[in-house]
């Protein structure tokens, strides 16, 4: 089969890829998840090429981040567990029958595969890029409105989260989370819940050669203090009894 370039588009309107994505999110909605589907999705994929554009890379490395943004999760039609490596081995058959060329269906997949949390892996600029946008979709419109229980500390936590945006500042080589959040969650279960998440996100981060800042309510969560030399110190203290 000839290969061609398999636009972000042509994946987007693709029946079969959008019918595993609502029946991703149904099975979640019945496991009891919060929302994982078109506008999930959306959002990753938007995100995920907005990080590389503003980073500079190639239009072409962009569009393959927006479409493992908008299948990452097709797997949950499947089983939860190891959903990402499920939903690599769906895309691999889906983009090889498009015709698209074997070394961007490598890059896809493999982002795929490694956008757990568990299990994790930034392999690739669109790998990074995909598990910044996915772990940043942290918003009370992901909370189902007909099921949502407060006394679920994810729902909660969700529900308070007025605005969050995920900014890129190349000449600080900085990628900014920015969340708003309300008085009914706190910052401490965010990271209870997002933690693992967020370590994984600098990590990501890092392979794209910036560093992450988690910024809830103004204030920097993550902030890294520059290591002291002990030795320096000790020197500057026996000058100083002497």
């Amino acid at each position: 089969m000839k290969k061609e370039i398999i636009t972000f588009e042509k994946i987007k309107n693709s029946t079969a890829i959008k019918e595993y994505i609502l029946a991703a999110n149904d099975a979640l909605r019945v496991k009891g998840y919060t929302e994982h589907g078109l506008r999930h999705c959306s959002y990753v994929a938007k995100t995920a090429y907005n990080i590389l554009h503003e980073l500079g890379y190639d239009k072409r490395m962009c569009e393959l981040a927006a479409i493992a943004g908008w299948t990452h999760d097709i797997g949950n039609c499947v089983n939860r567990k190891h959903h990402g490596i499920i939903a690599a081995d769906m895309m691999f058959t889906l983009l090889n029958e498009m015709g698209m060329p074997h070394k961007e269906i490598a890059l896809v997949i493999g982002a795929l595969g490694n956008h757990e949390d568990d299990i994790g892996v930034a392999i690739s600029p669109v790998a990074a890029a995909l598990i910044i946008a996915d772990k940043s979709d942290s918003h009370r419109s992901r909370v189902r409105k007909y099921a949502y229980d407060l006394n679920d500390i994810h729902d909660r936590t969700n529900l308070s989260i007025k605005e969050n945006v995920v900014t890129v500042d190349k000449n600080e080589s900085r990628i900014r989370q920015m969340i708003s959040m309300d008085d009914s969650g706190s910052v401490l279960e965010y990271l209870q819940i997002y933690l693992q998440r967020v370590l994984l996100t600098e990590r990501a981060a890092k392979f794209l050669g910036c560093h992450f800042e988690l910024m809830i309510n103004g204030v920097v969560i993550n902030q890294r203090r520059k290591a002291v030399d002990c030795s320096v110190q000790e020197g500057e203290k026996k000058v100083s009894e002497d």
